[in-house]
C-alpha cells in the first residue's frame, strides 16, 4: 500500500516540476514577445524622427495622444518622440536582461531536476560540440568545383 502511495506522490511531484518548468518557459516567451513588440515600436519612432528632422520646425503635424489626434508643430512633437524612443530603448534593454536572467533560471531548473526534451539524450547536454559538427556534416551535398 505504501509503495503505491509513494509512486503516486512521486508522479505528482514530477507533474509539479514539469508544470513549473513550463511556467518558466512561458514567462520567458512573454517577456521576449513584449521585447519584440517594443522593438517594432522603436523602429517606428526612429522612422518618424528621421522623417521629421528633414521638415521645418514650424510646420504643422498631427500626433495621436491617448486616442485623440492633436495638432502640433514639428518643433513640439520631435523632442517628445525622441524622449519616447529613449524610454523604449531603456525598456527593451531591461527586458533583454530579464530574458537572460530567466534563461539562466530555466537552465538551472533543468539541471537541478534533470529535465530533458523529447529525443534529447543525457549526453547531448554535455556534448554540444559534437552536435554542431554533426549538424554541419548533415543536410546539403555540395559539389566541389575542380
Amino acid at each position: 500500500m505504501s509503495a503505491s502511495t509513494s509512486k503516486k506522490s512521486k508522479e505528482k511531484e514530477q507533474q509539479e516540476i514539469v508544470a513549473t518548468f513550463q511556467k518558466l518557459r512561458e514567462e520567458q516567451k512573454a517577456v521576449a514577445s513584449k521585447s519584440a513588440e517594443l522593438q517594432i515600436e522603436q523602429k517606428s519612432h526612429e522612422l518618424v524622427i528621421e522623417t521629421l528632422k528633414e521638415v521645418e520646425k514650424d510646420r504643422k503635424c498631427f500626433r495621436m495622444i491617448g486616442g485623440v489626434l492633436v495638432e502640433r508643430t514639428v518643433g513640439e512633437v520631435l523632442p517628445a518622440l525622441e524622449q519616447n524612443r529613449d524610454q523604449i530603448t531603456r525598456l527593451i534593454e531591461s527586458l533583454q536582461s530579464q530574458i537572460v536572467t530567466k534563461g539562466k533560471e530555466i537552465n538551472d531548473f533543468r539541471e537541478k531536476h534533470n529535465i530533458r526534451f523529447q529525443g534529447e539524450s543525457e549526453n547531448s547536454q554535455n556534448s554540444s560540440g559534437e552536435q554542431s559538427t554533426q549538424a554541419k556534416s548533415s543536410g546539403v551535398l555540395v559539389e566541389k568545383s575542380a
